[in-house]
């Protein structure tokens, strides 16, 4: 009887001290490990895009994300913002003003269009208290470099003092041209940045898709480290596939990240690959733990 007592005084000890460190005792461990594996280090600015999780709504994947970390919901409209808001979550990257993909600012014929719909859709960002508008390049179309670039600087230039004056910044997004986006002008990260510095503004920045340019011209932590001043946001997929970023891909996730850190980068980073996995919140947590460097 007296090794019973034992064992129950020592029991009852183990759970005073749990408690006076405020666990539950109750808890088991690897409910402690699973807490411990979401705390996240701070260097990144975790977010993901909406429509890679597109058999999930809206508000399942606000909870689940911010069970992982993650602060904030990118290419979201205004039609969805209030939910972000309900959540407390960021809208990283806002869409509803570009036309598609392929009819952008490289083609004065979509100009008054574009013109139209950036000068009514960035004071609607500015009012619900975001920064960032997502825009195109549009294809070639047989233009060359020099044209497109004229063209775009020649149709930014006429919305850009509206987004400087609501502190809006409208961000061209880096498609590959070889697989998913056939002709896509804004395919190079140079032609990218030289757009950057012909309209000469702090609201006008580059979407680097990691994805993207790997495939179009790879060199990524070379090119990072060249043209960070010009990138105010990325996008991640593994290659070739644009699934999970984890070891069944070319690129090494952890290295990207930590150059991408290390240009003193205070912007977002948005998972943008298509789970292959059943549970893609599990693919999800994997690649935010990844990139969190």
């Amino acid at each position: 009887m007296s090794s019973e007592l034992s064992r129950r005084n020592a029991l009852k000890t183990i759970v005073a001290g749990t408690a006076a460190l405020g666990v539950s005792a109750a808890m088991p461990v690897f409910a402690l490990e699973e807490e411990k594996s979401t705390m996240l280090k701070g260097n990144v600015n975790h977010s993901v895009c909406r429509w890679c999780f597109g058999n999930l709504d809206l508000d399942t994947l606000c909870v689940e994300a911010k069970k992982i970390g993650i602060k904030a919901i990118d290419l979201i409209g205004p039609n969805d913002w209030h939910i972000l808001k309900k959540h407390g979550l960021d809208s990283s990257m806002c869409n509803g003003a570009e036309i598609n993909l392929v009819d952008g600012w490289n083609d004065p014929k979509f100009h008054a269009t574009l013109i139209k719909n950036y000068s009514e859709m960035i004071p609607r960002v500015a009012e619900a208290g975001y920064k960032q508008l997502i825009c195109f390049s549009g294809n070639r179309r047989g233009k060359d470099d020099e044209t497109g670039l004229k063209n775009c600087v020649e149709g930014l230039k006429q919305v850009l003092p509206i987004a400087e004056k609501h502190n809006v910044v409208l961000v061209m997004e880096l498609l590959n041209s070889k697989v998913d986006h056939k002709d896509y002008q804004c395919d190079h990260t140079e032609w990218g940045a030289e757009l950057c510095k012909r309209l000469g503004s702090e609201n006008f920045k580059l979407l680097y898709d990691i994805y993207h340019m790997q495939i179009d011209e790879g060199n990524v932590i070379a090119n990072i480290k060249k043209y960070n001043k010009y990138i105010s946001h990325y996008h991640t997929a593994g290659v070739p596939g644009r699934n999970e970023i984890d070891d069944t891909q070319e690129l090494f996730f952890p290295a990207i990240i930590k150059a991408i850190v290390a240009t003193g980068f205070k912007g977002y980073l948005a998972q943008e690959f298509i789970p292959k996995q059943k549970d893609g919140i599990k693919s999800l947590k994997e690649a935010v733990n990844i990139c969190d460097v």
